[in-house]
């Protein structure tokens, strides 16, 4: 069945079905042409014996009459039979009769047709069956002929010749054996010249099929050998110029694709783009802490589904609704986002849409930072100068009565001057970070040591405020290069904002693994967390939690930005997250040099 559906096998179909078409009809015809020129043929042969034997007779009357017999017996063949009719006495039978199928003169006599040569004296002609006197049984057909005998004495006559279709019928099968001989013939020629033509087709669309394979395969250097340079050349032409085509655009495909991927991770704004049903396509890095924050807000730690905020699937069914763009705002985690969302046309139809997400927290909170600058930098100098203030009017007042008084207000205005001096010395730090003056001692470090000496330095910190402090490490971390001085800067400021937010009985977490661009490492504590409103803000200067939830020493407010500034010297990146009750996660990254 494989054979009769490939191209050879329908091409041999049919040329043997058309050939074989052909050589039916046309040894039909030749068969009925023979049969009937054969008949016509032995009619005309023994009409004229039939008219010669009567002529010979005519000219042999009288005494001469038997003459005229044996001459007339010469003249038919062994197959031909004569009788001849002198008169109704007289009736002769050629010597060559068989006895038991005779023409007699009865049969003649009694036939309509036959009697018509002594009725009308004309030449008759008939094909008719004689009766066996041997058997009941019809014999083989005859072809009778039979012409008017006129002899001297004025007597009417007839010569009757009659003769076995047997013989045409002979020659008719002899002739048919041929003809289907000569027919059979030419099938197996046709099916030989068949096969070769079907082969000097099929062979040059078998390797453009083959070509087409590995075209599809992503192979667009196959070429098809060019081998005639008819229809089936310029289809390999032609094949051979698509494929080309195709690379050419496969490659500048590649090009755009590649060019957008680029232009797409660039981007500062998130970009999401959406199927007509609202499913995810494509995303960027941005659009994807965009749907982290979102997965956390909804309690799950990494993205298990492709949901998305009610509200930006809202602005995604409005666009595609109404076809125009929508715009609007999503609080996640403290952090403010405005969405656009537009829609992208096939043509004439909506196939999906696009979301553009810019994170607007920086720009609303800029002008509060501003604002709040001086009055935190105002607040955090004023109490250690009123303290200064009033305990150096207590000495000069002579208000301490001892020495030992004195010495303690001297011991206060000594620890509120190292205060302000500390708070002078971190603002100038993070001044020359901000503006970039930051230098870097990088060195190959083992993050298993490091990370460990780091978590036993807290320990007993951690085991006088009752907390549980361990460290979560893979096996097999490389090696990194960064600065462990202000990495290890970076550890202490967020262990040690870490245990002093967390109650007594809870925990603090270290956590260091691999990720695709470096290094994450994560403090997580089981603490009473940092409210929404202020997640943004945790990385600013002054930035203090709230004073009822923190416990011994207060800080100046600026270990965070400190961290930040740090983290991004190192070209990481640094982000938090919070729900109150649950704890704190600070996560920062270090990417691989």
């Amino acid at each position: 069945m494989t054979f009769l559906r490939s191209v050879v096998g329908k091409l041999w179909l049919t040329i043997i079905f058309l050939v074989a078409f052909i050589l039916f009809i046309l040894t039909v015809m030749l068969l009925e042409f023979f049969e009937n020129n054969n008949l016509m043929e032995t009619k005309n042969d023994l009409t004229h014996q039939a008219e010669k034997i009567a002529k010979v007779l005519v000219n042999h009357p009288g005494e001469q009459f038997p003459l005229g017999l044996e001459i007339s017996w010469e003249i038919i063949d062994d197959v031909t039979n004569v009788v001849i009719i002198k008169n109704d006495q007289e009736v002769y039978y050629s010597p060559n009769s068989e006895k038991s199928v005779k023409l007699s003169i009865e049969d003649i006599r009694n036939d309509v047709e036959l009697s018509n040569v002594f009725k009308e004296n004309i030449k008759v002609e008939k094909v008719s069956k004689l009766s066996s006197k041997d058997s009941e049984n019809d014999i083989a057909k005859y072809s009778i002929i039979g012409v008017p005998l006129h002899m001297d004495e004025g007597q009417s006559g007839a010569v009757f010749i009659y003769q076995s279709l047997e013989v045409v019928q002979e020659t008719t099968h002899s002739t048919t054996n041929f003809i289907l001989l000569v027919a059979g013939v030419a099938i197996i020629l046709t099916t030989i010249f068949a096969f070769f033509l079907s082969t000097r087709i099929t062979a040059p669309l078998r390797k453009m099929r083959e070509a087409a394979f590995e075209v599809a395969r992503g192979k667009f250097d196959t070429k098809v050998p060019i081998l005639t340079h008819d229809e089936i050349g310029e289809l390999a032409t032609a094949f051979n110029q698509m494929g080309r085509q195709l690379k050419f655009n496969m490659n500048a495909l590649s090009q755009e694709k590649e060019q957008l991927a680029s232009i797409l991770s660039s981007m500062a704004d998130g970009v999401i783009t959406f199927n007509r049903d609202g499913t995810i396509l494509i995303t960027n890095p941005p659009a994807d802490r965009f749907l982290q924050y979102w997965y956390y807000e909804k309690g799950s730690s990494s993205a298990t589904t492709e949901e998305i905020p009610t509200e930006a699937m809202d602005l995604f069914q409005k666009a595609v609704d109404l076809e125009k763009e929508q715009i609007g705002e999503i609080t996640l985690q403290g952090r403010h986002w405005v969405v656009l969302v537009s829609p992208l046309y096939s043509n004439r139809f909506i196939r999906g849409a696009v979301a553009v997400l810019r994170d607007m927290t920086d720009e609303r909170v800029l002008e509060k930072m501003r604002k709040d600058f001086i009055a935190n930098v105002s607040h955090e100098l004023r109490t250690p100068i009123s303290m200064l203030q009033g305990y150096s009017e207590a000495i000069v007042d002579d208000i301490a009565e001892s020495q030992e008084e004195k010495k303690e207000m001297a011991k206060v205005i000594y620890d509120e001057s190292l205060r302000m001096g500390r708070l002078v010395n971190e603002l100038l730090d993070l001044a020359r970070m901000e503006a970039g003056h930051i230098q870097l001692n990088l060195d190959q470090v083992n993050l298993h040591s490091f990370m460990n000496r780091i978590v036993h330095k807290f320990q007993g910190f951690a085991r006088d405020n009752e907390i549980t402090i361990s460290a979560d490490l893979e096996h097999d971390i490389p090696n990194l290069l960064f600065d462990p001085d202000r990495i290890e800067q970076v550890l202490t400021n967020l262990i040690d904002n870490a245990i002093r937010h967390t109650p007594q009985g809870g925990s603090v977490k270290l956590r260091v693994k691999t990720d695709d661009f470096g290094i994450k490492v994560e403090v997580s504590d089981s603490g009473s967390g940092i409210p929404e409103e202020d997640l943004p803000f945790v990385f600013d200067r002054f930035y203090k939690a709230d004073k009822a939830r923190t416990r011994g020493r207060a800080g100046t407010g600026l270990g965070l930005a400190i961290v930040k500034n740090i983290i991004d010297a190192h070209r990481g990146h640094i982000s938090v997250q919070s729900k109150i009750g649950q704890g704190t996660t600070f996560t920062f990254l270090l990417p691989r040099k």
